[in-house]
């Protein structure tokens, strides 16, 4: 089989599929990392799947190439290219049109192919499908077509890949029927079929929409406890104890903000799609305008604290612990951080930044300040030290021991810290505040 995009997504499954014993070659148009790939490495950091590459390399059933020509080596494509959107929502379809266009001079009768992007409802078929039939087959007589979205949550995904139904939705029964039975034998996972391309299209948006929407009501439910001195945190365990349906209430938890390469974008598309065809959806938009302040309101926690204690913005710094858009990982894909950095630079304070986990390069690129080697040596005099991503490397920090600036405000935007750390935190000289605590 083969795999054509072999970013995080591809990477994953690919390693995945041929762990699982099947000879897989993947595809990229990136000669880097195609050398990086065929070497046993990869410059991803999610669990697992560095070991499972080498392994694939090392047991010659994973290969990768440049050359879309070997495509036609395999009886089942999966398309696993970057699909982002605009500024106005739009899918930015230049990644799968040209994959599409490359497949489909080299597309052979009895092939298999699944689109597992994230897209728009009716992409596969009204974009995907002419693309493919340019090669003169025909989708659902002489090669199969059909839409399986990945829905992996970066951290977990080696696991999630063999463990999460699949949804799957074919242009027609048959395609359907192929698709299902692959990968519920490759992946050994459950099957959850759909009626249709646009059906299966539109599970995967409705998992990020509702994501995005719960974290954007758990981020106004923090603000509005901060207006009654209550830990939102308490209220949410609360709340959530009531049953409702199948299960219970379940409001996740507030941030600094969202990030990541999915749900700043599935609303989105969702809110375009919509209005394509007469709908305003209103939700989906909301949800993205509440997340996407929340790095303004934490840098306002930041100068509101310094503003009490008489400290001007031109006087202050912030250390920064955790660039990252998600604890645990090194991905600075959309990290609300960059959010929280900006407003307090434009503010006049002096940021510094610390993260043991990215890309140091990639990380100035992002933010324009060099990353500090050290904890200490981001959090020498600081006014602040803002937990933004909290890594198992931040777990173990000994709070007596950092040469911060007396009074030094802990800024929890994602540690969500107990209150008994909390009070140790007070006893020690700090200041606590959380987003609603």
């Amino acid at each position: 089989m083969a795999v054509v995009g072999m970013g995080y997504v591809g990477s994953c499954v690919a390693a995945t599929l041929a762990d699982r014993g099947l000879h897989v070659i993947g595809i990229d148009t990136d000669a880097d990392l195609v050398d990086r790939l065929n070497s046993g490495t990869t410059p991803l950091r999610e669990p697992g799947l560095a070991d499972r590459i080498q392994a694939g390399v090392g047991s010659g059933r994973l290969r990768s190439t440049t050359d879309h020509r070997a495509s036609t080596e395999a009886d089942v494509v999966l398309l696993t290219v970057a699909t982002p959107v605009r500024s106005d929502g739009s899918l930015a379809d230049d990644h799968l049109r040209a994959a599409c266009t490359a497949l489909a001079q080299h597309l052979r009768a009895g092939q298999l192919v699944i689109l597992k992007s994230t897209v728009p409802p009716g992409t596969t078929r009204d974009l995907v499908r002419p693309l493919l039939e340019a090669s003169g087959l025909r989708a659902g007589a002489d090669f199969a077509l059909a839409f399986a979205p990945e829905r992996l949550a970066e951290g977990t995904a080696m696991t999630e890949l063999q463990t999460l139904p699949v949804v799957v939705g074919g242009l027609d029964p048959d395609s359907t029927r192929a698709a299902a039975d692959f990968l519920g034998h490759a992946l050994g996972t459950k099957v959850l079929t759909q009626d249709s391309l646009e059906a299966a299209e539109v599970v995967k948006l409705a998992d990020n929409w509702w994501i995005d929407l719960n974290i954007a009501l758990a981020n106004e439910l923090a603000m509005f406890c901060d207006l009654f001195g209550v830990d939102v945190l308490d209220v949410i365990s609360a709340a959530n104890s009531i049953p409702k349906g199948n299960g219970h209430v379940n409001i996740l938890r507030p941030s600094v903000g969202v990030g990541g390469s999915c749900l700043t974008k599935d609303p989105w598309m969702v809110w375009r799609s919509a209005r394509r065809h007469g709908l305003d959806i209103a939700t989906a938009r909301v949800g993205r305008e509440v997340n996407q302040q929340m790095p303004g309101y934490a840098a306002r926690l930041v100068l509101d604290d310094l503003a009490a204690r008489g400290v001007a913005p031109s006087a202050a710094t912030v250390a920064i612990l955790g660039l990252a858009f998600k604890n645990d990982t090194g991905d600075l894909r959309a990290t609300p951080t960059r959010g929280v950095v900006d407003a307090l630079s434009a503010a006049g304070v002096r940021v510094r930044i610390h993260d043991p986990l990215v890309d140091p390069v990639h990380a100035r690129e992002t933010f324009g300040l060099p990353v500090t080697a050290t904890v200490e040596e981001a959090v020498r005099d600081a006014h602040c030290v803002a937990l933004l991503a909290m890594h198992r490397e931040f777990r173990s920090l000994d709070f007596a021991e950092l040469p911060v600036a007396e009074g030094c405000l802990v800024l929890d935007g994602r540690a969500y810290l107990p209150k008994e750390e909390i009070a140790m935190l007070e006893r020690l000289g700090y200041t606590y505040r959380g987003v609603g605590r």
